[in-house]
């Protein structure tokens, strides 16, 4: 399973710097284990599906428990039923990209 996270903390004290819970929440994802990559607009780690679902809610508890006051967390999940999803492999086109037929 591929899975990507976005987390936008909204702190309780606007003299913190709200990067700070974004930190915690990567730290948490790298700590896991799990191959990631983080980038400019969000996380994506890969993983067995239990394994996935267990850090996706550690993450987003994560910028909570380091002081964030409200979160917004979006996720976005890649998965196939035969377990080739893979961070490497880009996924299928789907029959949107398809040309149109005339």
């Amino acid at each position: 399973m591929i899975a990507e996270i976005h987390v936008s903390p909204f702190p309780n004290d606007t003299s913190r710097n709200w990067y700070e819970f974004i930190e915690a929440t990567i730290g948490n994802v790298q700590a896991s284990g799990l191959r990631d990559e983080a980038v400019a607009l969000g996380t994506t780690l890969e993983g067995s599906a239990d394994t996935v679902w267990s850090v996706l809610f550690d993450a987003h508890q994560a910028a909570l428990t380091s002081g964030a006051f409200r979160i917004i967390t979006n996720i976005r999940i890649a998965e196939a039923s035969d377990s080739s999803t893979s961070m490497d492999v880009p996924t299928e086109s789907s029959e949107h990209d398809a040309e149109p037929v005339a």
